[in-house]
């Protein structure tokens, strides 16, 4: 009996789906474990083989967890809402709820094919209503809540309205503008909208106007992490900036948390490291340098307050407040110009050393507070208004930016560093005493801060401050498909929408182009927008959207209770599934979903929704798997494709070829006319009969026409050997090339398994003999390897064990199903197809699903013998193998006995033996 993947695998994802194979309670007396995918989103294009590469890894790792004895929760959802579903629509001419359908219906039908043990009874998608209901609701209660510093929680706005009610904000600064100070008085004398305007200052979700990526032509709101270049990442529009009134989440309020919290999970190093430099903690002062001739002051911060009498002119952001009020009449044309550059530039242009240097002179001059030296006051787009104060003193002798600045635009440079400064280069020592520094030449740079923040403070001109990078998040988007915010404006005023009034469901429309002024589409839906009101009220909806990780912020605690009518989770069943104990996910959410997912997690913390802070334990972020892309050699000029040996002699251009249509590296030239019309008459140059293409190793894209669909390789060599060979390529955390040829020995393995259960004329031979003592240490050596490593996710030298493994059970001869069996639940989670085909055919009932994990016995990989080198006066002559429990003389007799020995040492006298048990045997004549 031949072994029929098409027809064992058809089967059995049949069977258990039939008997619910996969399907989890939430309720067992069986230890938990919770294993998770990033949420993912369902593209049009479907997957390709580089995409289930942590699916498989996860899926494995949860199989194996079941068989060792834990409740297993391991789901699967899409999400649905977002800009690539918009956009892919209107590129198509279709309603993102009908593209997104048809997407999710491929997904999973693709999802299906390579056999996942995912619980689909808790599928959902973030596009159903029954889910964003609770998006919305989560939503709200940010919208209701505030942080208490002093608690360290977020806490509901009714406790700080209480506060203000009997002693102001004295105690409580205000996050939003630090300059808004009231007492009790002021509070109970200010009018609804003069309050509701201060607790929006306060407010965890608040309402903001703030300089955005606005890109005209997908007409909506982008991410910092969505531009590239200057363009956007999808579809490569124009991107500008512009101020708009927008939803934030103030996750700055959490950033000490989100540190903190680092320590308590395990993530990469290198992760670890993306979340501490992207929140950026910096411990310095704030000063305040008064703008010569006016009112107008420029208030910093620095991390080297000390370096004060080395200031040599300011920087401040473009976009900056003050520019307007502080720039002469004589710089106004100029610095309009550079004002009007800079908006075409995306923050990581920005922020990036580059060697091109740009500013402008705003004809200002700020004060030094300290020598009463007057410094000028420049606009640079590497200043960004929105981290510290949006404006920086330059000190060029010790910090290198700064001094190339200086240099370009021929600005003197004071020196206060000493021999330490060249004049050639900044010298941004962290040590080392400072000089020309009035009161504080001479002193360590720890001292010389301290000095510094001590005299500014008495002088109340500055303060002693810790700062942060990461700015709050920006939470609107100006686009149809997402969330619609839960939020009615009464007479402008943001209200929430009360709970039982959701889920305020996304109107269906057919037009979703972008409203007038950069607004929303739903701005263009005006019945659903203007609400019906009384005399004298206006009531109308919010038109922007939630952006893309609304939903993935907290998607996976929708999983633990997916159809729950009343709650998005009950506490319960949150208390018992707890942490995600493995996420599996792509690195590239680093500083984007898994920061939101956090911040959001420690929220429903402090709230008392939940009860733990960290959403994920540990974290493994899985490599790419990159195409091995195809290329032709067209001869310049004409329709003649030169084979890659003979390219060198003609001049010509590379062009992508569909690896579908290549054989290893023979291109099948009737399919390359048949491929493309314009290739339809090409001629080729071949070389020995064939025309071979070249090789290039990058990213899989159609555009570079070298992905490849798990489909397609599932249908020619089985789902059980497409999941080893993804996990054989390598570790999963690093990339690695694919190669369909390689795939071969892997489906050569389980062929050679199946030959020890069955054979093409006899059938099924497996026998109920008692292994041998060497099919044991095969067994047990097995055992001990595979869980080891899966337990690590070291998935590639696990199934190499696996390859190893069959080979020596071959070559014993082992057809015994006391051996076999333990090596097919071994495998279950790697290959579930034929694992499960196989053990029903050796006579097992109940699936392979539920049995037990095989327990390794130390005792059979006990080693009874040693190989032992034998030396003659040194050197190596031959290696004898002896039993570990003989003796000293025992050994010597059996060493001198060798035919090998024998010969290097006839005639000759035998001074002593050297024998160190386990180790070697040297004999000295």
């Amino acid at each position: 009996m031949e072994y029929n993947f098409r027809q064992i695998e058809r089967k059995w994802q049949e069977h258990w789906v039939k008997t619910n194979a996969y399907r989890v309670s939430n309720s067992s007396n069986k230890p938990k474990c919770y294993v998770l995918d990033m949420f993912p989103y369902p593209s049009g294009a479907g997957l390709h083989v580089g995409h289930p590469l942590g699916y498989i890894a996860s899926d494995i790792y949860a199989r194996f967890k079941r068989l060792k004895g834990f409740n297993v929760l391991h789901p699967m959802g899409y999400d649905a809402f977002g800009l690539p579903a918009e956009q892919y629509a209107l590129e198509t001419g279709q309603h993102p709820a009908v593209t997104t359908e048809a997407n999710i219906n491929s997904f999973r039908s693709q999802l299906d094919n390579i056999g996942f043990s995912f619980d689909w009874e808790r599928e959902f998608r973030t596009s159903d209503p029954s889910y964003y209901k609770w998006t919305q609701f989560i939503f709200l209660q940010l919208f209701e809540s505030w942080y208490n510093r002093h608690a360290g929680k977020a806490e509901p706005m009714e406790t700080l309205v209480r506060i203000f009610e009997a002693d102001g904000n004295i105690h409580h600064e205000c996050p939003g503008d630090r300059h808004i100070r009231f007492s009790a008085d002021d509070w109970n004398g200010y009018t609804y909208e003069e309050q509701q305007e201060i607790l929006m200052e306060y407010r965890l979700a608040y309402l903001a106007h703030a300089e955005v990526n606005w890109c005209p032509a997908l007409g909506t709101v982008l991410a910092n992490d969505e531009v590239i270049n200057g363009v956007s990442e999808r579809g490569g529009h124009p991107v500008i900036k512009k101020k708009m009134r927008q939803w934030f989440l103030r996750i700055t309020e959490y950033a000490d948390r989100l540190l903190e919290g680092l320590e308590k999970i395990t993530f990469s190093e290198a992760m670890k490291d993306m979340q501490r430099n992207w929140i950026g903690k910096s411990q310095g002062a704030e000063i305040k340098f008064n703008v010569a001739g006016s009112m107008e002051n420029i208030v910093v911060y620095t991390t080297r307050p000390d370096t004060i009498f080395g200031v040599d002119f300011m920087v401040i952001a473009p976009e900056h407040d003050l520019v307007e009020r502080i720039t002469t009449s004589e710089q106004h044309e100029a610095v309009n110009a550079y004002k009007e550059y800079v908006q075409s530039r995306s923050e990581r242009e920005r922020m990036a050393e580059v060697k091109q240097i740009t500013g402008c002179f705003t004809g200002a001059y700020a004060v030094n507070p300290f020598d009463g030296r007057k410094i000028p006051v420049w606009i640079s787009e590497y200043v960004l208004a929105g981290y510290g104060t949006g404006a920086i003193m330059a000190v060029p002798c010790g910090d290198q930016r700064d001094f190339n600045f200086a240099k370009h635009f021929s600005i003197p440079v004071t020196n206060i560093l000493g021999p330490a400064f060249n004049g050639e280069d900044a010298n941004p020592t962290k040590e080392g005493k400072l000089y020309n520094s009035d009161f504080i030449t001479g002193m360590e740079m720890k001292d010389a801060t301290e000095a510094v923040i001590s005299k500014i403070e008495n002088l109340g001109i500055g303060k002693k401050q810790i700062n942060y990078r990461m700015r709050d998040a920006g939470f609107s988007r100006q686009r149809y498909w997402g969330e619609p915010f839960p939020i009615v404006f009464r007479n402008g005023v943001p209200e929430a929408l009360p709970a039982e009034e959701l889920p305020l469901e996304l109107p269906h429309v057919e037009n979703y182009r972008p409203g007038e002024e950069g607004e929303g589409p739903l701005a263009n839906v005006t019945d659903w927008v203007n609400l019906p009101s009384s005399a004298g009220t206006s009531l109308r909806r919010e038109t922007n959207t939630m952006p893309g990780y609304a939903g993935s912020s907290w998607y996976f605690l929708r999983y633990m209770d997916p159809q729950n009518d009343t709650a998005f989770c009950d506490r319960k069943i949150s208390d018992y599934w707890g942490q995600v104990d493995l996420y599996i996910g792509g690195t590239e959410h680093a500083v984007g979903h898994l920061l939101y997912s956090r911040m959001w997690t420690k929220a429903l913390y402090d709230l008392g929704f939940i009860g733990f802070d960290e959403p994920y334990k540990k974290l493994v972020n899985q490599g790419m798997i990159t195409g091995s892309s195809r290329l032709v050699y067209r001869v310049r000029g004409t329709n003649q494709y030169v084979s890659a040996g003979l390219k060198d002699k003609y001049e010509t251009d590379e062009l992508h070829v569909d690896v579908n249509i290549v054989d290893g590296l023979e291109l099948d030239t009737k399919a390359f006319r048949e491929w493309r019309s314009d290739f339809a008459s090409a001629q080729f140059i071949l070389e020995d009969g064939k025309y071979i293409c070249g090789t290039l190793s990058e990213k899989m894209s159609k555009r570079l026409f070298n992905t490849v669909n798990p489909d397609m390789i599932v249908d020619k060599f089985g789902a059980d050997t497409f999941r080893m060979y993804e996990m054989f390529l390598g570790p999963v955390e690093q990339s690695k090339p694919w190669e369909t040829k390689g795939i071969e020995g892997v489906h050569r393995f389980l062929k050679k398994l199946w030959r020890l259960f069955m054979d093409e004329q006899k059938g099924l031979i497996v026998k109920n003999d008692a292994p041998t003592a060497e099919e044991l240490k095969t067994l047990h050596k097995t055992i001990r390897k595979i869980e080891e490593d899966t337990e690590r996710l070291s998935y590639n030298t696990a199934v190499s064990a696996f390859m190893v493994c069959v080979n020596e059970l071959t070559d014993l001869k082992c057809h015994k199903k006391a051996v076999l069996e333990q090596i097919l639940i071994l495998l279950a989670p790697y290959a579930p197809h034929v694992s499960e085909e196989l053990w029903q055919t050796i006579g097992n009932s109940g699936s392979i699903l539920d049995a037990a994990f095989p327990e390794f016995e130390g005792k059979y990989v006990v080693e009874s013998a040693k190989e032992y080198p034998v030396s003659v006066n040194g050197k190596l002559r031959t290696t004898i193998n002896i039993s570990l429990d003989a003796g000293a003389e025992e050994v010597h007799q059996i060493a001198l006995s060798n035919e090998v020995v024998q010969k290097w040492v006839e005639g000759q006298t035998i001074k002593k033996i050297v024998f160190v048990p386990g180790k070697m045997i040297n004999i000295v004549i």
